[in-house]
């Protein structure tokens, strides 16, 4: 039970001494830094490595800008952050008194990572996890966002310290959760799917990575991974299908060259459509 910080006897309280009192439960939710609004906040979540959480979360944040909305990704994969090099921006992030600024890429996403803030993008970040989800409350506390209608948080997979950190510091207004066609990732992304549940987050919708891929002679699409299961496991929990990502290889040959904001992807239509109305 949490503890009523109102109780006289608030070090000893218990069932019985905090019967009739009018404090509510403690909460862990921190205010983002006083220059930033942000309207909405999108957790990005994944039960496993590998499914191209980042990929999905660099999607929705660049389908949402090409509509005309103010977007910024917040970086919580500290130890394996991509979202920079993605867009092909580099550090260092502008540090003042009143906070850090995030970086914008060339099409006005502006994003927030450690990578930003290294002087050697490559060298590994060898922390515990309570330093890890320390960082990223401060990428809310302190980083000027500005006016923001949609924050990305690209979360590290698993249901560790940083999804925690998140769940319970930032006001998250839902997440997304992306998987692939085999029946390991399956299973897992039930672990992620009820670790929101008993953190009372919404869950907006699955997304399905590496799906299918298409021939490029005749169109067939071939399932390189198996045969989707997402709609049954989607009905399963209760959910919507927002997505099934091709593998693509000029995908991969835009991310790798930086240029993300240059791809033209139309399978994410039915996320777009459940951001506008949230």
């Amino acid at each position: 039970m949490a503890e009523n910080k109102e109780c006289a006897s608030a070090g000893s309280c218990d069932k019985s001494s905090c019967e009739g009192c009018s404090g509510n439960p403690q909460s862990f939710l921190e205010a983002c830094n006083p220059l930033s609004s942000v309207k909405k906040v999108i957790g990005v979540v994944s039960g496993k490595g590998g499914v191209g959480k980042s990929f999905v979360t660099a999607s929705m944040a660049a389908a949402m800008k090409k509509k005309g909305y103010e977007v910024g990704i917040l970086d919580a994969d500290i130890t394996g952050p991509s979202i920079p090099r993605m867009f092909g921006i580099k550090g260092p992030a502008k540090a003042t008194e009143d906070g850090v600024y995030p970086i914008s890429t060339k099409g006005g996403i502006k994003i927030m990572s450690l990578n930003l803030l290294m002087e050697d993008e490559e060298a590994p970040v060898i922390w515990r996890g309570p330093v890890i989800a320390g960082t990223v409350k401060q990428f809310w506390t302190d980083v000027i966002w500005g006016d923001i209608d949609y924050l990305f948080v690209d979360m590290p997979p698993g249901t560790g310290d940083v999804p925690l950190t998140v769940f319970q510091s930032l006001p998250v207004d839902g997440i997304v959760i992306v998987t692939s066609p085999q029946d390991l990732v399956q299973m897992i992304v039930k672990k992620a799917y009820n670790m929101a549940e008993m953190m009372d987050i919404p869950v907006l919708g699955m997304v399905e990575n590496y799906s299918y891929m298409e021939c490029p002679d005749c169109g067939k699409k071939i399932s390189v991974f198996g045969e989707s299961k997402i709609d049954e496991v989607a009905k399963g929990v209760g959910t919507k299908v927002l997505g099934k990502l091709p593998i693509n290889p000029v995908y991969a040959q835009k991310v790798d060259a930086g240029e993300f904001e240059d791809l033209n992807l139309d399978q994410l239509t039915a996320a777009e459509e459940l951001l506008e109305n949230l």
